[in-house]
């Protein structure tokens, strides 16, 4: 019998397109570890807080990219090095050739950077942010683009477009922001750019818990194993549904429901679950 990590018995033809496993890549402008289903990806850049570059910008744009292929790994957790998440664009190395770039290169910047949201929300693994220090600017949107936040209380969140003089409507964060915070929190944060505390992170829901800068990716990386645990396939249309809904109207989000329900219902893990009940055993979910 399959496990959630293998691939699929199908053609092979069918499965060298859609079916690869990630544990052997090795980034080039971050770490990445892969461990019984969780794939951790930390930024490691820690002496200036773990910037982005345009390198780093487009490889993460692409991993997450092919994360749909992905066999063995059914969740991802994203963390900084260091003692920080990120500090957004890298002063030197993306803000200071910008200023020099015309509008069709500029345009195929911004362009590339919403593509690594992009890539985030479609696919199917739940996304973890393990959030501690500095999470500015494009750190800031990286988090906000998770499905959930760890923090601590330490931590600084700063969506700080405009204090370079840029609107705060940068890789989605308008429309992705308030749904996480509501509105009127979201406008306070994306017209002044101030920092948003840990704590206060927490009560207005931006970050789901808090822990102990010592114990954040580690509790991030539990709840990634609680994930791999469940009924993965079914985790992914969850995120799937609460991804396309947000365009739907509520009649269509009801029958697309229905139809993404019916779909789980085919899967082995939904006969597990119902003999595992029968028996008062708890059901072992392996993804298919």
């Amino acid at each position: 019998m399959s496990t959630s990590t293998e691939t699929p018995r199908v053609d092979p033809a069918l499965a060298a397109g859609n079916f690869k496993q990630v544990a052997d890549y090795v980034p080039t402008h971050f770490a990445l570890q892969v461990e019984a289903g969780v794939a951790t990806i930390t930024l490691n850049r820690p002496e200036r807080k773990n910037p982005l570059t345009f390198d780093s910008y487009a490889e993460l744009r692409d991993f997450f990219g092919q994360l749909k292929y992905a066999t063995d790994v059914k969740a991802v957790v994203v963390t900084g090095a260091g003692g920080n998440f990120c500090s957004g664009g890298d002063v030197h190395e993306i803000i200071g050739p910008l200023v020099r770039l015309k509008a069709p290169e500029l345009l195929a910047f911004t362009r590339m950077t919403g593509d690594l949201v992009k890539a985030m929300r479609a696919c199917p693994q739940p996304i973890i942010a393990a959030v501690d220090g500095v999470c500015a600017g494009a750190g800031a949107i990286v988090a906000m683009s998770s499905d959930m936040r760890i923090g601590t209380a330490r931590s600084k969140t700063a969506f700080l477009f405009n204090r370079v003089g840029l609107a705060g409507c940068d890789m989605g964060a308008c429309a992705i922001l308030p749904r996480i915070i509501g509105q009127g929190r979201a406008s306070e944060l994306l017209y002044t750019g101030r920092s948003l505390g840990g704590e206060e992170g927490e009560r207005w829901g931006f970050f789901n818990r808090l822990a102990s800068p010592e114990e954040v990716l580690a509790v991030a990386q539990a709840l990634a194993a609680d994930l791999v645990a469940g009924p993965t396939f079914a985790n992914g249309i969850t995120k799937t549904m609460l991804h396309q809904e947000w365009a739907m109207t509520l009649e269509q989000a009801i029958e697309a429901e229905a139809q993404a329900q019916a779909i789980c219902m085919l899967t082995e893990d939904f006969s597990r679950a119902y003999h595992a009940f029968v028996a008062k055993q708890k059901p072992k979910f392996e993804g298919n």
